[in-house]
């Protein structure tokens, strides 16, 4: 709890870790608390095997949650240096995804992955980490576009808003007593067209999800600082 809290403190001011650990020692001089700070080393060790659960909230009805993903730097060069050199090899970054509730703006669900992972690949262990009955549709981009996305959501009786890909065609047709859900909107957005279809099905929440984004970089900024994955 203790390296919890110190390192709380240090991402939200963005501190480095000897100013962290002399901010600390100041506000305990301050409350007058004969309490010993962590020290910079034991912080930045201690960092990689804390154990970090999201706060989660029970909601009674069915929520819609937006699912996105976006990059984090690890290193590299900065804007201007690329504009005029070009990339280099050692650029690199992370994705995380995060899933944002529509209506509350909570996190619900979050994952860190390297650049090559597909944002599809990650639906399934996402959804896991929230109970089966708290969500009741959930609004994804073009690249969840994919027949496992639409399995994974089916098989948890979660509605799935996924918009088709542009010239799309039908994947079952009629074969099948129930129409699936991406051909109902191939059909629908082949008659009244794709913006009719965003507002019918409520898709255009799905922009909330950079509201999400923003404020999570804005608190954490959008780099990470180590070089290790794990």
């Amino acid at each position: 709890m203790a390296i919890l809290c110190v390192n709380q403190i240090r991402f939200l001011y963005q501190l480095p870790l000897r100013a962290t650990q002399g901010f600390v020692h100041s506000l305990f001089l301050l409350l007058k608390v004969e309490q010993l700070v962590p020290c910079y080393t034991t912080l930045c060790r201690r960092l990689k095997k804390v154990s970090i659960e999201i706060p989660y909230t029970p909601s009674q009805t069915p929520r819609v949650m937006v699912l996105d993903s976006t990059g984090l730097k690890v290193y590299g060069e900065g804007e201007w240096k690329v504009r005029q050199h070009g990339i280099s090899k050692r650029r690199t970054w992370r994705k995380i995804h995060l899933g944002v509730d529509a209506n509350s703006g909570e996190i619900l669900c979050g994952a860190v992955t390297t650049n090559d992972f597909k944002d599809s690949e990650l639906l399934e262990s996402c959804l896991l980490q929230i109970p089966p009955q708290e969500i009741g549709a959930i609004c994804l981009d073009g690249a969840y576009d994919t027949k496992n996305s639409y399995d994974v959501c089916m098989e948890r009786g979660i509605k799935p808003l996924i918009p088709p890909r542009r010239g799309a065609k039908l994947w079952y047709g009629n074969s099948l007593k129930e129409p699936h859900p991406r051909d109902e909107a191939v059909r629908y957005m082949g008659k009244h067209g794709r913006r009719a279809w965003r507002l019918k099905s409520g898709y255009s929440r799905r922009s909330l999800v950079e509201t999400g984004m923003f404020r999570f970089k804005k608190t954490f900024s959008g780099h990470l600082q180590l070089r290790d994955f794990d």
